[in-house]
């Protein structure tokens, strides 16, 4: 057996209670660690993410931020480590969610909550939590980007350009903190199946695109962050991974 065991390690994920961010949390918990469960407004799914945490015989905390603030993200800090620990793993999802629309029809605040969440968030996130990282001389920073920053599909103009942002802050980051033994990778997943999102005729055009032939679910989205979270790959750093089927590849 290869197992991933995150045992010792305390992960910080942000926008836990959303869809994808929940399995992320159980996943990362079932491999051995203990989890801050960040979120905006759900703190029932928070409360309840918390108990499933620990009746696995894990540590949590839910903790409510704004992480697109600097005070905000500091408070959320000093209560991990008041309550918990400082995280070692840091895995950037919070999103501002949106009305897709064409180039010429979205509105100017949807690109600046796009750069928000994807730019602001990946710059605070980093700032306040790899100093730790570098002390301890361990870490790891995982920012979830998305298929559709490859793709240029009509009506996501702000989204990808939230996303590209990210990309390019986050290289920047797995260059800059190398040496101090932390990686920074992001995980692109394509249409994924969830809770809210499940498998309909709806999708039949989208998967007869995809080389796989359907659409990846939300435990093989947080399989990939679980992984990258590990010392199983602890020579990664700077990827940028779609985790869409083959729907995109990059090129070499």
């Amino acid at each position: 057996m290869l197992p991933i065991d995150l045992s010792g390690r305390a992960v910080l994920v942000t926008g836990a209670t959303g869809q994808l961010g929940r399995v992320m949390v159980r996943t990362l918990a079932c491999a051995g660690a203990d989890i801050i469960v960040h979120y905006n407004s759900n703190v029932k799914q928070a409360k309840t993410l918390v108990k499933e945490i620990r009746n696995l015989n894990r540590e949590a905390i839910a903790v409510n931020a704004d992480v697109t603030d600097r005070k905000s993200v500091d408070a959320l800090r000093k209560r991990a480590e008041k309550e918990l620990r400082a995280p070692d793993i840091v895995v950037a999802n919070a999103v501002i969610q949106y009305q897709w629309m064409t180039v010429l029809q979205q509105t100017l605040t949807d690109y600046e909550n796009q750069y928000l969440s994807s730019v602001k968030q990946s710059v605070l996130l980093a700032q306040t939590f790899v100093p730790g990282m570098i002390d301890r001389k361990w870490g790891r920073v995982i920012g979830i980007n998305t298929e559709c920053s490859m793709q240029y599909s009509k009506s996501t103009s702000a989204y990808i350009a939230g996303k590209r942002g990210m990309d390019g802050v986050l290289r920047v980051l797995a260059r800059e903190v190398g040496e101090h033994g932390i990686t920074v990778n992001q995980v692109a997943p394509g249409w994924t199946i969830s809770e809210d999102h499940p498998e309909s005729d709806a999708s039949l055009d989208y998967r007869a695109r995809v080389p796989l032939k359907r659409r990846g679910t939300d435990r093989e989205i947080a399989n990939v962050v679980a992984f990258l979270a590990s010392d199983l790959a602890s020579f990664i750093t700077g990827a940028y991974i779609p985790v869409c089927g083959g729907n995109v590849m990059p090129a070499i």
